[in-house]
């Protein structure tokens, strides 16, 4: 018998695709865990990696690009095909 408590936890929505919420289902279903227990436990994980929680590498900002509307054109300079 497993029993959780949820004192001092906060409730969030989170949103996943068809694939992805299948996949969650059969994996909690597969380990016997609620998908809300995957998820804090893929959380924490993610968490517990160093460097994980910092979303730029340290080299961002380092260099100029020449450009003075990079970030009004950043959909354009990120998306393009480099090769075309």
């Amino acid at each position: 018998m497993h029993i959780q408590h949820t004192y001092g936890m906060k409730r969030t929505t989170v949103f996943f695709d068809d694939q992805m919420m299948l996949q969650l289902q059969r994996a909690a279903q597969r380990t016997g865990v609620s998908t809300a227990s995957l998820v804090r436990e893929a959380v924490a994980m993610y968490l517990a990696v160093p460097g994980a929680t910092s979303p730029l590498p340290s080299i961002a900002g380092q260099f100029s690009s020449g450009r003075s509307d990079t970030s009004e054109q950043v959909d354009t300079l990120l998306w393009k095909d480099p090769h075309g």
